[in-house]
C-alpha cells in the first residue's frame, strides 16, 4: 500500500501544491488534498489545522505550503504532537527528520523555486527518525512547554 501524504496550502502556496500532488502520485504516494481548490485568496490557519488534525490521527505525513511556510508552520505547530518544519534546502529536509522527527513539512511557494521543491519532499520523504538521543529530546519538546 502506498504511504499518504496529507496536503494543504493557501492561495501564496496553491501553484506549488497543485505541482506537488501530481509529482507525489506519480510516486505512488497516496495524496489527500486538504485544499483550497483554487488560487483565491483564504486564511492558511484553516488550512493547516485541517492537516495538522489527519497527522495526528495517524493518517500520513503533512505537507504544508505558503507563500514562505512560516505561517503554516506557526499554525500546525500550536497543535501539540505536530512537529512541522520549514524547509528551504535538502539538508534541512534530512535533518528535520532524522534529528526531529517532523511529521508536516512546510515549503514556501515565494522562496523556493519548483526543483528546488522537489528536491527537499524527496529528501523528507526518504530520511527515517534516527531515534536514541534524538528520541530523549523530541519528548522533551512537550513536557518543557506545558
Amino acid at each position: 500500500m502506498a504511504k499518504t501524504i496529507i496536503i494543504g496550502s493557501d492561495h501564496g502556496g496553491f501553484n506549488l501544491k497543485k505541482h506537488l500532488v501530481a509529482l507525489l502520485e506519480s510516486w505512488g504516494y497516496t495524496v489527500l488534498d486538504q485544499g483550497p481548490d483554487r488560487a483565491e485568496s483564504c486564511d492558511y490557519p484553516e488550512f493547516a489545522a485541517k492537516v495538522a488534525k489527519r497527522v495526528l490521527d495517524g493518517e500520513g505525513q503533512g505537507i504544508l505550503i505558503c507563500g514562505t511556510g512560516l505561517g503554516m508552520s506557526m499554525a500546525a505547530n500550536r497543535f501539540s504532537g505536530v512537529r512541522a518544519a520549514v524547509c528551504t534546502n535538502e539538508f534541512m529536509a534530512r535533518m528535520c527528520r532524522a534529528h526531529n522527527d517532523a511529521n508536516v513539512l512546510c515549503l514556501g511557494e515565494r522562496v523556493i523555486g519548483i526543483g528546488t521543491a522537489e528536491g527537499i519532499v524527496k529528501a523528507y520523504l526518504e530520511t527515517e527518525f534516527e531515534g536514541d538521543r534524538h528520541k530523549r529530546r523530541i519528548d522533551l519538546i512537550e513536557t518543557v512547554s506545558k
